[in-house]
């Protein structure tokens, strides 16, 4: 099929440029308008993706050139053929990538998306070596449509002034918008990023100041007519996933304010497979409802992790579950509830312990940044072949364990240490590895077809 929908990718000539105030803010004043606004994320995000699924009413899905073949990506941008803009927000800086070409860069997946850019500069302390800067990435990459500039953490209007005759004189881009300097940070972050949307004392109130800023310091009318310019592109059509015969499975999702990393693919790939899903709340419910397997994603339960203990009855249900054999399928967060034990700060917090593991968090990053490798072992989910590619973000590291086995062998990233990933115990995986439907359409079937095998057997699915 043709798309004919138009697209803009918010860009930033670095990391922390601003872009996320720009793309929340562009998305509601867009929405408010009356426009159906279809979000990304460029990269495995899922905090910004969440906000940017909040500010526009509409879940906020990801986009990623090394987790997501060509066809993924085609077929991702097909679900958005309804909408009146497709607005993806990039990461990092414009031409930052996996290596000194910048492979997997937001530029590349700008070009891949036949999206024009408009890249976001934090102006501080600079006027004309800032437009040499722009120049330079408009330059590197003749292919690339740089097509406006936004200008964040403006001092003066002179400041303003002389950068955009700056521009003028060396050709670059319009500049389209100049944010002055915000008392007071609308967007708080801490160790992976920002504060998540559902953590946040009033995400709402900062959307709409968020909106509030781009609509009287950008230029909204230029921005659209820059997403309108973009040229029709082919885009190949989804094929859901088939549900197997008989009855459906439920599968419990843990989502809460200490787990919300889920990628929306992700859900509706299960959906599609022949899963009902039921949220649960490791913070408040008292035991696991009934249902055929648990999906438990990531978060911050070290946030969290002196109320997650606390609730005991709620950690027994898991436990007990676990040790029935129930399907549980965990990544990086949900890898940490599952442990005996999460040490923070220098105590040791009881989790489910249905893994026999303690897992340290600590002050520095882990494993950060994409993962490959390949299924090498039995495990209840995946055939032994499968390859895998997805990313990694954690703070925390297995100290003890007791659990010998693991099912992937990693050729790029950290994992659970030694080049190796995914716990398997009993009918248990555990991985820091998080995985994309998109990327990985075996992990749905897979975890779906566990659950019907709980529910049709009532046992333990595979030892």
């Amino acid at each position: 099929m043709t798309i004919h929908v138009p697209r803009l990718v918010v860009a930033g000539l670095s990391g922390d440029a601003g872009k996320t105030l720009v793309a929340l803010g562009l998305a509601r004043t867009l929405v408010d308008r009356g426009v159906r606004v279809a979000p990304f994320k460029k990269g495995p995000d899922y905090i910004d993706a969440a906000w940017l699924g909040l500010a526009a009413g509409a879940p906020g899905r990801n986009l990623d050139t090394f987790m997501m073949p060509p066809e993924a990506l085609s077929a991702a941008l097909a679900r958005a053929a309804g909408a009146g803009i497709v607005l993806v927000e990039g990461n990092r800086g414009l031409h930052d990538g996996a290596d000194a070409t910048g492979t997997h860069s937001t530029a590349e997946l700008a070009k891949r998306l036949g999206a024009p850019v408009v890249l976001v500069a934090d102006a501080t302390k600079t006027t004309r070596t800032l437009a040499a800067c722009v120049k330079g990435c408009a330059v590197i990459d003749p292919d690339l449509r740089l097509a406006g500039v936004i200008l964040n953490r403006v001092a003066t209007a002179r400041q303003a002034r002389v950068i955009t005759d700056a521009f003028a004189s060396m050709d670059g881009p319009p500049v389209v918008g100049a944010i002055p300097r915000l008392d007071g940070d609308p967007l708080p972050s801490r160790h992976l990023g920002l504060v998540t949307a559902v953590e946040h004392g009033d995400s709402l109130a900062a959307i709409a100041r968020a909106a509030s800023i781009v609509a009287a310091h950008v230029d909204v009318e230029t921005l659209v007519a820059i997403a309108r310019s973009a040229a029709p592109i082919d885009a190949t059509v989804p094929q859901p996933l088939v549900a197997a015969p008989g009855p459906r499975v439920r599968i419990g999702v843990l989502r809460d304010e200490a787990f919300s990393f889920y990628y929306p693919d992700n859900l509706d790939a299960l959906t599609e497979a022949g899963a009902d899903l039921v949220e649960v709340s490791p913070l408040r419910a008292p035991a696991v409802p009934e249902v055929d397997a648990i999906y438990a994603g990531g978060g911050f339960p070290e946030i969290h992790a002196a109320a997650l203990a606390a609730n005991g009855s709620f950690l027994r249900s898991v436990r007990q579950l676990a040790a029935a054999g129930l399907p549980i399928f965990a990544e990086c967060g949900g890898v940490m509830f599952l442990a005996r034990e999460l040490r923070v700060g220098g105590r040791a917090h009881a989790m489910a312990g249905a893994l026999d593991i303690a897992i340290e968090q600590t002050s520095r990053p882990q494993g950060h940044g994409y993962v490959e490798g390949v299924v090498d072992r039995a495990n209840p989910f995946l055939p032994e072949g499968t390859p895998l590619r997805g990313h990694e973000f954690h703070y925390s590291h297995i100290v003890e364990s007791r659990e010998p086995e693991t099912a992937v062998s990693l050729t790029r990233g950290t994992g659970v240490g030694a080049r190796r990933d995914a716990l398997v115990s009993r009918s248990i995986w555990a991985s820091y590895l998080h995985v994309h439907a998109l990327a990985t359409p075996e992990w749905a079937r897979g975890l779906v077809a566990a659950a019907a095998e709980w529910r049709r057997a009532g046992r333990v699915v595979w030892a």
